[in-house]
């Protein structure tokens, strides 16, 4: 922030020697060489950072004697253009904001963006209509996995991940470059390139097991110049929808039971039969009735509900 505001305050070319002695903590003995070539790393990664995020940096010379370039920043090619939104534009930033409020703690660093991005809009003298005047609330379900995964497609980063697939419980390792993310039906997906299978793939970020790591430099790729985030993830196939039995206590499990495609009554609870594609996802979603149901069939949806709810009793209670 220092040197960008050295560097607008000033129409003529700044040479790093003269920036060193402005901007505070560039301060070193010009005459100690490891000082002066610590600064010249420090100077060059400064500039090089501020011009990845945008940052108009001019190199030049204010004046044909000078022997060594300069820099500065044009207050015209800085300054943000007037901001105008429609009112259906600006409803649409508000429900953005709101609906990354709503994400939990698993988005704080999107939910705060959003909210700077949105006190910037009001500040220019746009009105934000909020949510509930519009009769529509947000509703997001984030995954852990979303933000390094947005970070890496800004910074265009390799990253890696344990990944299972639908009936698999065993986590494969996947090392690819994120081109992007997309929601679609109600779920995120990353898509890029799989560096071990060398072709194009989308995952769903819900079966991302553990962290999501980056490796290597940024900028270590490009994506498609023709990118379609949307059409890689309807390319692929799609999912096996099957049956599940599940026996649940009278009046419980009223979301299973709008699912269900059958109900058998009983004296002590109704057996549902009730659609999944994902075994993973669905015995979360049952171990969170506790004992409420009963997964009477199929046995790999049995054992991953017990699996979950043995986890659950083993976590300390403070």
């Amino acid at each position: 922030m220092n040197l960008v505001l050295c560097l607008l305050s000033t129409r003529r070319f700044l040479t790093a020697e003269q920036i060193a002695r402005i901007v505070p903590g560039y301060e070193h003995d010009a005459t100690d060489s490891r000082a002066h070539e610590a600064f010249q790393r420090m100077f060059e990664r400064d500039k090089a950072e501020l011009r990845e995020l945008g940052v108009p940096i001019e190199t030049g010379t204010s004046s044909v004697f000078d022997a060594e370039p300069g820099y500065r920043v044009a207050p015209g090619d800085y300054s943000l253009p007037e901001i105008s939104l429609e009112p259906d534009e600006a409803a649409a930033v508000g429900l953005a904001v709101r609906l990354w409020q709503n994400a939990g703690r698993q988005s704080a660093g999107l939910a705060l963006a959003a909210s700077r991005g949105l006190r910037k809009i009001r500040a220019a003298g746009v009105e934000i209509a909020p949510p509930h005047l519009l009769g529509i609330e947000p509703v997001i379900a984030a995954d852990p996995a979303l933000e390094p995964l947005l970070a890496a497609v800004r910074t265009r980063r390799v990253v890696r991940f344990m990944y299972a697939k639908p009936r698999e419980f065993r986590a494969q390792q996947r090392q690819i470059q994120p081109w992007g993310v997309v929601c679609m039906r109600g779920r995120w997906y990353v898509v890029g390139f799989d560096v071990m299978r060398g072709a194009a793939r989308a995952f769903r970020l819900s079966r991302i097991q553990g962290e999501v790591r980056t490796t290597g430099p940024a900028k270590a790729f490009e994506p498609p110049a023709d990118l379609d985030l949307a059409s890689h993830v309807g390319a692929t196939r799609p999912e096996r929808v099957e049956s599940a039995r599940v026996k649940a206590r009278p009046g419980v499990a009223a979301g299973l039971r709008r699912e269900a495609t059958h109900i058998e009554s009983g004296e002590d609870g109704d057996v549902l039969t009730v659609p999944f594609a994902d075994v993973r996802s669905f015995a979360s979603r049952l171990a969170s009735y506790g004992s409420a149901v009963v997964v009477l069939d199929p046995p790999e949806v049995r054992d991953a509900v017990v699996v979950r709810l043995k986890a659950l009793s083993e976590v300390p209670v403070s």
